[in-house]
C-alpha cells in the first residue's frame, strides 16, 4: 500500500524496504516498528530473496524515536502500553539484525538515536558523503537504548564510540568510512544505486547468501556483552531518563 509507513518491493532477488514517513523524518513509532517487523518476516519467508536494502523516503534516513511516542512513554515508562511500545521500536532494529539474508542500509540525510541503531543493525552501510550521523540520546536527556553502546562500538571501537555516544560528536559519510562505520561514502544521489549493485551481487544465489550471512554473523560479531543482553541492560536506565525528562 502506497500509504503504508514501510514499503516492500522485491526485484531480482533483492528486497527493497523503504521507510515511508517523511513528514516526521521517518521517526519510529510502535506502529511503524510493527510494520517493519512484519516486512522482515515476509522477506524471511520468501526463499527467492537473497539480499535486503533498507532505504528511506525524504531528507532523513530516520530521526530516531518519534517525539510524541517518547514524551508519552516518559510519563510512566513502566506502564504496560509504554513498555510494550518502546519494546516494539527496539525489536524493529534488532529484527533487522536477524533477517536471514545479507542486509545493506542505504543512508541519506540524517540518522539520529534509534535511527543510528537501525543502520547499525545492517550487515553493511552505504552512506551519502553529506549524511549526518549522531547518537543524540544524551542531547535529548535520554540514556541510550536498544543496545546502542554494543552495536556502535563493535564497528568503530571504544574511543570513537565514546566520542559519539557520550560526547555527542556528529560525523558525515566520509568520516563514517574512515571510522569503519560504513563501507563506502558516495554522492547523495548515488547511494541507493550503489547499495543495489552490491545487493544484486550476493542475491544471485539466495540459498548460499542465507547460509553465508548466518555464519558471518556468528563468526565476526562479538563483544563482552551481546547485543541482546545490552538491549535489556540499558532499558532500566533509559526508562529512568524518560520519566525524568517528562517531569521536567
Amino acid at each position: 500500500m502506497a500509504d503504508a509507513e514501510v514499503l516492500l518491493e522485491v526485484d531480482g532477488g533483492v528486497a527493497v524496504v523503504t521507510l515511508n514517513a517523511p513528514d516526521r523524518r521517518n521517526a519510529l513509532t510502535p506502529a511503524m516498528a510493527s510494520e517493519l517487523i512484519d516486512v522482515f518476516d515476509q522477506v524471511d519467508a520468501r526463499p527467492e530473496v537473497g539480499a535486503l536494502v533498507l532505504r528511506a523516503v525524504g531528507k532523513s534516513f530516520c530521526a530516531g524515536g518519534d517525539v510524541a511516542t517518547l514524551t508519552n512513554a516518559g510519563k510512566d515508562p513502566a506502564a504496560p502500553d509504554a513498555y510494550e511500545g518502546m519494546g516494539r521500536i527496539y525489536d524493529s532494529f534488532y529484527r533487522l539484525g536477524q533477517v536471514k539474508v545479507p542486509t545493506i542500509a542505504a543512508v541519506r540525510g540524517s540518522a539520529v538515536g534509534a535511527g543510528m541503531n537501525m543502520l547499525l543493525a545492517a550487515d553493511l552501510r552505504i552512506v551519502a558523503d553529506d549524511a549526518r550521523l549522531l547518537a543524540g540520546f544524551l542531547k535529548r536527556g535520554l540514556h541510550p537504548g536498544g543496545g546502542h553502546f554494543v552495536i556502535l562500538s563493535r564497528l568503530i571501537g571504544r574511543e570513537a564510540a565514546a566520542a559519539m555516544a557520550l560526547f555527542g560528536e556528529e560525523i558525515n559519510g566520509t568520516k563514517a568510512v574512515e571510522l569503519g562505520l560504513a563501507w563506502e561514502s558516495v554522492d547523495d544521489a548515488a547511494v541507493e544505486d550503489r547499495a543495489l549493485v552490491l545487493a544484486r551481487r550476493v542475491a544471485a544465489d539466495p540459498e548460499l547468501a542465507r547460509v553465508a550471512v548466518g555464519n558471518f554473523r556468528k563468526e565476526v560479531v562479538n563483544g563482552a556483552v551481546s547485543w541482546e543482553v545490552a538491549t535489556q541492560f540499558e532499558r532500566p536506565a533509559q526508562m529512568w531518563s524518560m520519566r525524568r525528562s517528562s517531569q521536567g
